[in-house]
């Protein structure tokens, strides 16, 4: 009989449980009142989800119920935490190593992409500093934007009147970001290196991309689920590619057109 039971207080906050499962390597630990009687328990296979779910909260404060929480990020990345826990090593990577195959896929096109604008980097170089940054921008806005779908898919059917008033939601929001965004870097470049097209053109692309990019994040969970396929698995490195190619054409195609 174990006297001392390791237990997670009620009040604890979801960061003071996140320290219990770090420090003590367990799967599940009670959740007990002051008297020190069980009022539930907190589960580690659900434990990403109270993650992500815990900033739509006040204060994070856990219920007396059972605490909801889940492996999200994980899946995000192309595969479930389940797969890879204890797994061995050839077995973790033939889990792994197809989504990679995704991002090098899409880099490689990326790749070969930015070869056809060649000379338009060589002749303004601003526009290849700035190119990590865009990049950057529209992988963040993809990512949320996937993440806020995913878990709406959770409790809702994909229908036409919830796709467009999600779009409409998200493409405004995006929007505002795109431009607050582009304007800032536009003046950041143009301060810089004091090239005013050039600051155009990386201003401006940025706002364009950062609308597409939150439109790939909406759509291709949307349609995965339509598909009744897992869209936890596959969005992440399929919305990131799709993105990130969008985003090079149009700054690549933007630059080549004003900075002739």
């Amino acid at each position: 009989m174990v006297r001392r039971v390791v237990a997670v207080p009620a009040k604890a906050t979801v960061l003071d449980a996140c320290e219990f499962f770090v420090l003590y390597k367990f799967l599940a630990f009670p959740v007990v009142d002051e008297q020190r009687r069980v009022v539930g328990i907190i589960d580690a296979n659900l434990f990403a989800e109270e993650i992500l779910e815990a900033g739509d909260t006040e204060d994070g404060s856990r219920s007396s119920d059972t605490v909801p929480v889940g492996p999200e990020f994980f899946e995000a990345l192309g595969f479930r935490l389940e797969q890879i826990r204890g797994a061995s090593a050839w077995r973790a990577f033939r889990f792994r190593f197809p989504w990679l195959l995704v991002t090098v896929t899409g880099g490689t096109v990326s790749a070969l992409l930015a070869g056809f604008f060649e000379a338009t980097l060589a002749g303004s170089l601003i526009i290849a500093f700035f190119l990590t940054m865009v990049l950057g921008l529209n992988e963040s806005v993809s990512m949320q934007t996937m993440s806020v779908t995913i878990h709406a898919l959770r409790s809702t059917s994909v229908t036409w009147d919830w796709l467009a008033s999600a779009f409409r939601r998200e493409l405004a929001t995006a929007l505002l970001l795109g431009v607050c965004c582009g304007f800032v870097v536009c003046v950041i470049a143009w301060a810089w290196r004091h090239d005013l097209r050039a600051a155009t053109v990386i201003g401006g692309s940025i706002a364009l991309s950062l609308v597409t990019a939150a439109a790939f994040g909406l759509a291709v969970p949307s349609l995965l689920h339509r598909l009744k396929l897992d869209p936890k698995i596959a969005a992440g490195p399929v919305t990131l590619v799709l993105a990130d190619f969008i985003a090079l054409a149009i700054y690549f195609t933007s630059a080549s057109l004003v900075l002739k």
